[in-house]
């Protein structure tokens, strides 16, 4: 059991129907296995999604949770509207590269720049797969489709936007690597405001061949990670020893510390202007930067900015959320 009294197995949910492999599967587990470890009450999180395979991904973890499907690009709506109702959820959105990049890029962009606190999640194949496997806005220039046909357009990196527009908390991992995506969600969980993951996640079934850039094989020999990457949740008193200089300790809005080990460079995820040059360089060389790309631990959410009351919406009565008749007469006779 963790530290709430709940067995792993009350995280799980329904038999996924994905494909065998998908990367979507990987990160299901990924986030049933960090909210275990965290321990956050599954009751208390509300699952959203869109359209999409990956839009299926929430029936597949925290089969107690709330849970909204919403329609194809509009879950961000969905979301903010939840949390404004009610402060107290956590809020993990699912959506896909092309539920995200297409139809529902303009709710994206005004999430990112919101900082709702939310943790939203791309997982990036870089096709359509439930509609064959066309190729999505995220598609690398160059990449070949499984009919041959090669991408003749740039992508959008929506890790580069989010950190424009000013979400407070961006990150990029792969389906495949437990150790950092895990650490990556603990984190996320640990931090108020937009939580920005972009995961890499093959389709197995359309862009898992030679010539795709966001294949299994394409993927890991291409992936360059920024730094390694401890968390340590603030209930649990672990002493964590590193070398002085080689590791950046972050502390997160619960207390949480999340460690940094520095790999190849020398990276600072709290400087704004050295990850935005990080990416164009990575993807110049085509590959990928995951890890913590950028955080802002200290920013205020969407809620605080709004002024909202410590209460939920939700449970707040009548009265104190509907102005008395003697307002609006008030109003009505300085307009006179």
């Amino acid at each position: 059991m963790n530290r709430v009294g709940l067995e792993a197995r009350e995280y799980r949910g329904s038999k996924t129907t994905l494909c065998a492999g998908c990367g979507h599967n990987a990160i299901s587990e990924r986030i049933i296995g960090a909210c275990f470890e965290m321990g956050i009450e599954p009751e208390r999180v509300v699952k959203l999604s869109g359209i999409g395979c990956s839009s299926k991904s929430p029936a597949y973890f925290l089969g107690s949770a709330h849970g909204f499907n919403a329609v194809h690009g509009r879950m961000p709506s969905v979301g903010t509207g939840a949390m404004l109702a009610n402060r107290d959820l956590v809020a993990i959105g699912v959506s896909g590269d092309g539920d995200t990049g297409a139809i529902g890029i303009g709710q994206f962009v005004h999430l990112m720049r919101r900082n709702l606190p939310i943790i939203y999640i791309i997982e990036d194949n870089g096709c359509y797969g439930l509609t064959k496997g066309q190729f999505s806005p995220t598609a690398d220039l160059g990449s070949k489709a499984k009919t041959g046909v090669v991408n003749d357009l740039p992508p959008i990196d929506t890790c580069a936007l989010a950190i424009e527009l000013g979400a407070s908390f961006v990150a990029r991992s792969f389906s495949g690597d437990k150790k950092q995506l895990t650490a990556i969600l603990k984190a996320a969980l640990s931090h108020r405001g937009t939580a920005m993951l972009d995961v890499l996640s093959p389709c197995v079934t359309f862009n898992d061949h030679e010539g795709s850039t966001k294949s299994y094989a394409y993927a890991k020999a291409h992936d360059d990670p920024l730094e390694e990457l401890d968390f340590v949740p603030f209930f649990e008193d672990i002493s964590v020893d590193y070398e002085p200089g080689t590791t950046r300790e972050v502390v997160m809005h619960d207390g949480s510390k999340l460690y940094l080990k520095k790999l190849d460079a020398d990276y600072d995820p709290l400087s704004k202007v050295q990850a935005m040059r990080v990416l164009q360089e990575t993807r110049s060389r085509g590959e990928f930067a995951t890890g913590l790309i950028y955080v802002e631990p200290v920013k205020p959410d969407f809620l605080d900015v709004l002024n909202l009351v410590d209460e939920p919406l939700a449970t707040l009565p009548e009265e104190r959320v509907r102005p008395p008749k003697a307002v609006l007469d008030d109003i009505m006779e300085s307009l006179r």
